[in-house]
């Protein structure tokens, strides 16, 4: 930037995920190394997604070459997409996870205007190098779609911030506040950064996040806006479970908060699925990690019927205007995530 004016106060601001898309960003799955032994088992699940999403918004997917690109479309040709709003972009990732290391998208609708926000990426405090093609996605995508760019020159991972759209933004102290992102911020430091370029007035802070997560508690595994005024958070009923505590002490710090306008946040229970375990290690396995796109809301399942079945009840009747749509996604969290953590939207004006 050529002048130290913030997004937030040029009338810039980070909508909400129900916000009209114009597109969806992914990065299309291919390092080994995040599926150990599995990865050709999550491309149908995968390519389920974009199926889904793809019906009411144009998708685009990130690959590293030709090569990747025709390897995707015999995938996605498998499930019958609608290769007629699929468009793939030769950007170069180490891995899948565009929630993360994909741009932030921001609207000024005073200026009827969109811009990015370039956060700095470090693969969740320097796990899984490399990561240099990651960190480069955002000005790739912002500078092909003509977008004014901000950069703050901190860490920020897009799922370990949620939004209501009307200046509040959740997210986990087990993250941001981690030595491994930005040791040299205070919290209010910190604090300062997302009113600043995500536009927002009042951070709310939550504790732990779910056994599993390599993240470091992402608040999108844990607890998602699913209207202004309304979040659902998972629960764990088995009191000898590792959440149960943490996730106990998340819902009775929700139900202590108050909205701008003083009134109370609604809280809504989701359940957990039954752990899921693959090669001796307990996954992050979590209904929260749903997308919420145009026309659809994919959510993971997780071959846990009675679980699953709950969870997606529970959320058709708070998502009315959108299908909700089960999608296996045991697999494909192997990787340690799912669908929101493999997507990222581009709002619309």
């Amino acid at each position: 930037m050529s002048d130290n004016k913030t997004p937030k106060s040029l009338g810039y601001f980070f909508p909400a995920e129900w916000h009209p898309h114009k597109a969806t960003w992914l990065s299309w799955p291919h390092n080994k190394q995040s599926w150990p032994g599995k990865i050709n088992t999550i491309y149908p699940n995968y390519c389920q997604f974009v199926k889904a999403v793809v019906e009411g918004e144009k998708v685009c997917i990130n690959v590293v070459d030709a090569q990747m690109e025709i390897f995707a479309k015999e995938q996605l040709a498998k499930v019958g997409a609608d290769f007629s709003s699929i468009e793939f972009y030769h950007h170069p990732t180490n891995d899948a996870w565009c929630r993360d290391h994909g741009p932030a998208f921001l609207v000024n609708h005073k200026e009827k205007s969109r811009a990015v926000v370039n956060w700095g990426y470090n693969a969740w405090g320097d796990k899984y190098p490399p990561y240099d093609l990651d960190n480069q996605i955002p000005s790739k995508i912002a500078n092909k779609l003509g977008l004014k760019v901000f950069s703050p020159g901190i860490i920020m991972e897009g799922g370990s911030v949620d939004f209501n759209g009307e200046g509040v933004v959740l997210t986990t102290t087990s993250c941001l506040l981690n030595k491994n992102r930005n040791p040299q911020l205070s919290q209010r430091e910190i604090e300062q950064y997302l009113v600043d370029y995500y536009g927002v007035e009042y951070i709310w802070w939550l504790g732990d996040g779910i056994v599993g997560d390599d993240t470091d508690g992402h608040i999108d595994d844990i607890t998602r806006f699913v209207n202004i005024d309304t979040v659902v958070t998972v629960v764990e009923t088995d009191k000898a479970d590792d959440n149960y505590q943490p996730l106990k002490e998340n819902l009775e710090k929700l139900n202590t908060l108050r909205l701008p306008n003083s009134k109370q946040l609604n809280v809504v229970e989701l359940p957990m699925p039954k752990p899921v375990v693959y090669d001796g290690q307990r996954l992050p396995a979590s209904y929260a990690n749903f997308y919420i796109a145009n026309n659809c809301v994919a959510v993971p399942t997780y071959r846990d019927d009675k679980n699953d079945q709950e969870a997606l009840e529970i959320l058709s009747q708070l998502f009315t205007d959108r299908k909700v749509i089960g999608i296996d996604s045991t697999d494909i969290v192997w990787g340690l995530g799912s669908f929101h953590c493999l997507s990222q939207q581009e709002p619309s004006l």
